[in-house]
Parts: structure tokens; C-alpha cells; sequence
């Protein structure tokens, strides 16, 4: 999936950091945004350039990224996919691609969620979206973006790159 990749890549919803690492290491800038204090320490930590933040909050060079990733699922962040997918329209330049790790099938489902850690709850709940590629297909028709290719990793993880409509 990486390989694909193309300029500058901003990876929403980072995590640990993986990717930004590896993406680093294979020569790009690379910018990892989470709203999670862990998750940016720990990309850090790795030697890559994190923020805490939500996609939704002003981002650096917003309308120049080459290439956004939505990976883990992250397609659910905020519970609204085409809200998310305009808002990254506008994150990336005029020709900009977006990776997306979608669900298998034809998913389309909203859901409230909270986070767990063992028992114990340690977020509240908020609002999350679980989107196979089917539906991905229909909201980024309506959110600028065009399908420019279908994938799959093994068996069970599938991805859809969009490519932004001007």
C-alpha cells in the first residue's frame, strides 16, 4: 500500500506511528495526526512528525498533501464518511490521492462506540462509521473523489485509492 504513496503523505488517525516510520524510510515527508497524547509520543518516539489533533482542526499546508491515508479503519472517524472524505478533499492538492482501508463486503454502518482498556472504559463515547468498498465508492462520488483502483492484502484487508476530482 505504501508504494503508492506519492509526495507528501499525511497519515489521519496514525496510531503508533508505523506507517509514518516506514514511509520515511522510503524517502517521503510524512506527517502523522492523532487525537490520541499516546499515539503521537509514540510516533514520535519512532523518529517521525506527529500532531494531536483532529482532522477536523486546521492541519499545516492544508491543500498541498500529495497523498492522505485512512488506514485501520479510520474511514469511520467522526461517524459521517462523506464529511470526513470532503474534509480530506480539501487537505489534499487538486490531483491528490487518498488511500482507504475499507470492510469486506458492502459494510455501511453507523455506530457509537467508547474505547476500552481491558474492563475499564477510557474514552467516551463518539460517533464511528464502518465502510466496505461499495460504499466508499458512493460517498467519494458525492465528495470528490473519483475510484482509481481496488485492492486486497492477504484475505482480509481490503483498500480502495481515490484520486480528488477538481
Amino acid at each position: 500500500m505504501l508504494r503508492r504513496c506519492k509526495g507528501r503523505v499525511l497519515d489521519i488517525g496514525c496510531g503508533a506511528g508505523r506507517l509514518v516510520e516506514a514511509l520515511l524510510h522510503r524517502g517521503h515527508c510524512a506527517l502523522g495526526i492523532d487525537v490520541s497524547p499516546s499515539a503521537v509520543i509514540t510516533t514520535v518516539r519512532r523518529g517521525g512528525a506527529a500532531l494531536r489533533r483532529s482532522v477536523f482542526d486546521p492541519i499545516p499546508d492544508e491543500g498541498t498533501w500529495g497523498t492522505a491515508l485512512l488506514i485501520d479503519g479510520n474511514i469511520g472517524i467522526g461517524g459521517d464518511p462523506c464529511r470526513l472524505l470532503r474534509r480530506i478533499r480539501d487537505l489534499v492538492h487538486g490531483h491528490g490521492l487518498l488511500i482507504v482501508e475499507t470492510a469486506s463486503g458492502d459494510a455501511d454502518e453507523r455506530r457509537r462506540v467508547r474505547i476500552h482498556a481491558g474492563q475499564h472504559a477510557v474514552s467516551g463515547v463518539f460517533p464511528w462509521a464502518v465502510v466496505g468498498a461499495a460504499a466508499l465508492g458512493r460517498y467519494a462520488q458525492v465528495s470528490g473523489w473519483r475510484t482509481v483502483e481496488r485492492w486486497t492484502a492477504g484475505e482480509r484487508r481490503h483498500f480502495v485509492a481515490l484520486r480528488a476530482r477538481r
